[in-house]
C-alpha cells in the first residue's frame, strides 16, 4: 500500500515548432503529411477497447480537396450505443476508485508521446481532415492539447489538496467523487484539442466517457483514442463512437445512467440536448451535469487612439486564421471614424498578400472551409451582404467550391449596427465593420454589448487607458474572455481559461481548475475522536 503524498510537477506550456525551411521538424511533418494523404485507412468505432465495425460508413476528406478520400469510417447506432454504456460502466467499477496518483501519470504520458512522437501524427490529421495550415494545426493538435493533459493533471491534484478547516477534538475532510454514470462528450470540427479534452478531463475525475467526435473530423479523434490507449488508458473508460448526432445523441440523453455532458457545437444543438435531459429529469440517478461551449459573435473594439498595425493585425489575424471558423473568431468590428480611412488602406492591402489553397504548401495562410454545409452557410451571408443596401463587400466576397471549398477573406462595410452579419455567428472568414462616430464612444459600446446573444469574446483597442477601462466596464458581460490590445482568438491553457456567458455556453473554462470541478461530487467527513457519551447539555442543569 502505497503512504506516500505524491506531487506532480509543475507544469509549463508546451513550445511552439516553428516549421521553419531547415529545420528538422518541417522535413516529419512533409514525409508525415505525405504518408498519411496516400494511404486510405479503415476507422472502426472503439468501444470497452475492442474494434467494432458497424458497416455503417462515412469518409474523412480533404476539405480543400474534396474529391481526396482519407479513410472510411464505421458509424454507431442505437445497439453500439447500448454497448457503450455498458463497457463505460464495467469500467467504471475499477477507474473511480483507482488513485488520482495512477490516472494522472497516464495522461502524463499521455502528453509527453504527443510532444514526442506522436506529434507529427495528430498534426498531419488535424492539416488534412481539417485543413488547418501547419501553425494552426501546431498550436491546436500539438501544444494546446499538450497543455491540457499537463495542466489539467496539476488542477486535479489541487482540487483534492483543498480541505476544510478543523477545529481540536475532531479532522473534517473532503474527498471528490468520480459522478455515478458515464459522461457524454460531443466534440467539434474546429480543435482537435478540444476534441482531446472534453473526454478527458472528465475520465482524469475518475469518470467513464462516451465520445461522439464530430463527423468531420474523425480523422484526428481516431488517432487520439489511438494515443490513449498508448498511453494505457484502461479498456471501457474512453468509448469512441462517431455516427450521425440522430443516431447517437437521443438515445444516450434518455439514458437514466447519464451523469453529465461535455459539449462544444451549436448554440440550437446544446439547446435542444438541454431541453431533452429537462423533459426527462426524474429518470436519472442524479441530476446530470451540463457543461457546453456554443459559440460566438466576437467583436474588435477600436477607440480613436489604438495604434493602426496593431490593430491591423489583429483584425486580420482574428478573422482570417483558420478560415475564421475559430468560435473565438474576429467577426464584428467597430471602426471610429477619424481612423476607418486609414485602416482601411492598411487591411485592404494586407489581403492582398494573403495565399490560399492545399495545407501542403506551407505558403498558404488560409485553407478550405470545412465542408459544403459549411461553404452553403457562409456563402449565403455574403450573397445577403452583396444584395443589400445597407452593405458594401469591401474585400473579397469570391468563392469556389470546384476542388475545395475556399472562400476569399471577405470584409463587409456596414451603415446598419444592427446588420445581420454584425448578429449572427456566420463561423467562416467573414468580418463586418460598422463605423461610428468619435464622440459616441460610449454610446456603441452600449450597443456592441447588446447587439449579440452571444459573449464568448472580445477586444479592445486602445491606448488611451481611460477608454481601456471604460470599455472593460461597459462590457463587462459581453465577453468571458476579454482582451486588451489583442486579437480575441488568443486563449492559452492555463493563462486565459477559456468560456463564454449568455448564448455562449455555461463559461466552465476550459484550461483550468473550474472545469473539472464540475465532474466530482464531494463528500464531506467529519470525524468526532471523543464523542459525547450523554445527550444531556448543560443548559439542562437544576437552578
Amino acid at each position: 500500500m502505497c503512504n506516500a503524498k505524491f506531487t506532480l510537477p509543475q507544469p509549463t506550456n508546451e513550445p511552439i515548432l516553428s516549421y521553419a525551411p531547415g529545420t528538422p521538424e518541417r522535413q516529419a511533418l512533409k514525409n508525415r503529411l505525405a504518408q498519411m494523404a496516400s494511404e486510405q485507412i479503415e476507422i472502426p468505432l472503439i468501444i470497452g477497447g475492442k474494434e467494432v465495425r458497424t458497416g455503417k460508413l462515412a469518409q474523412c476528406i480533404m476539405p480543400h480537396d474534396h474529391r481526396h478520400i482519407l479513410a472510411t469510417y464505421h458509424q454507431a447506432t442505437p445497439k453500439e450505443v447500448e454497448m457503450a454504456v455498458a463497457a463505460s460502466q464495467k469500467a467504471w467499477q475499477e477507474w473511480s476508485a483507482m488513485p488520482w496518483w495512477q490516472r494522472a501519470s497516464i495522461f502524463k504520458k499521455t502528453a509527453a508521446l504527443l510532444s514526442g512522437p506522436w506529434r507529427m501524427t495528430l498534426n498531419a490529421a488535424t492539416m488534412l481532415n481539417q485543413s488547418k495550415n501547419v501553425f494552426q494545426a501546431e498550436i491546436d493538435s500539438g501544444c494546446e492539447l499538450i497543455d491540457f493533459y499537463n495542466f489539467n493533471v496539476k488542477f486535479m491534484e489541487q482540487i483534492y489538496e483543498q480541505q476544510p478547516f478543523s477545529p481540536a477534538g475532531q479532522w473534517n475532510r473532503i474527498e471528490q467523487r468520480p459522478l455515478e454514470g458515464f459522461i457524454f462528450a460531443v466534440t467539434p470540427f474546429n480543435f482537435t484539442s478540444i476534441a482531446g479534452n472534453l473526454p478527458t478531463a472528465p475520465a482524469m475525475m475518475g469518470n467513464t466517457v462516451l465520445w461522439k467526435p464530430a463527423s468531420s473530423a474523425v480523422l484526428a479523434a481516431y488517432y487520439l483514442m489511438r494515443l490513449f490507449q498508448e498511453a494505457g488508458l484502461p479498456d471501457g473508460v474512453i468509448n469512441f463512437i462517431p455516427g450521425s448526432g440522430r443516431d447517437v445523441g437521443p438515445n444516450i440523453l434518455v439514458n437514466p445512467k447519464l451523469a453529465g455532458i461535455h459539449f462544444t457545437g451549436s448554440t440550437a444543438v446544446f439547446q435542444t440536448m438541454w431541453r431533452l435531459i429537462g423533459e426527462n429529469i426524474a429518470i436519472y440517478r442524479g441530476y446530470p451535469r451540463i457543461v457546453g461551449e456554443t459559440g460566438g459573435k466576437d467583436f474588435v473594439f477600436a477607440h480613436v487612439s489604438a495604434d493602426l498595425d496593431e490593430l491591423n493585425a489583429a483584425l486580420v489575424r482574428g478573422a482570417f486564421e483558420y478560415q475564421g471558423q475559430k468560435c473565438s473568431a474576429a467577426s464584428r468590428a467597430y471602426i471610429p471614424a477619424s481612423i476607418w480611412k486609414a485602416l482601411k488602406e492598411r487591411v485592404l492591402d494586407t489581403l492582398k498578400t494573403i495565399q490560399i489553397g492545399d495545407v501542403r504548401d506551407f505558403r498558404n495562410f488560409m485553407n478550405a472551409v470545412i465542408d459544403q454545409n459549411a461553404f452553403n452557410s457562409i456563402t449565403s451571408y455574403i450573397e445577403y451582404a452583396r444584395q443589400s443596401s445597407e452593405a458594401e463587400i469591401i474585400a473579397g466576397g469570391k468563392y469556389d467550391d470546384s476542388r475545395g471549398y475556399f472562400i476569399e477573406p471577405t470584409v463587409i462595410l456596414t451603415t446598419n449596427p444592427q446588420f445581420r452579419t454584425m448578429q449572427e455567428e456566420i463561423f467562416g472568414p467573414v468580418l463586418t465593420v460598422y463605423v461610428y462616430d468619435d464622440n459616441k464612444y460610449l454610446e456603441t459600446l452600449q450597443m456592441c454589448d447588446q447587439t449579440s446573444p452571444y459573449a464568448l469574446t472580445g477586444s479592445i483597442f486602445a491606448r488611451d487607458r481611460q477608454a481601456i477601462d471604460l470599455a472593460s466596464r461597459t462590457l463587462l458581460h459581453a465577453a468571458g474572455n476579454f482582451y486588451i490590445n489583442d486579437k480575441p482568438t488568443s486563449a492559452v491553457v492555463g493563462q486565459q481559461p477559456f468560456g463564454g456567458g449568455r448564448a455562449s455556453g455555461t463559461n466552465d473554462k476550459a484550461g483550468s481548475m473550474l472545469n473539472l470541478l464540475r465532474w466530482v461530487s464531494p463528500r464531506a467527513i467529519k470525524e468526532t475522536f471523543v464523542p459525547p457519551k450523554d445527550y444531556r447539555y448543560p443548559f439542562m442543569a437544576e437552578e
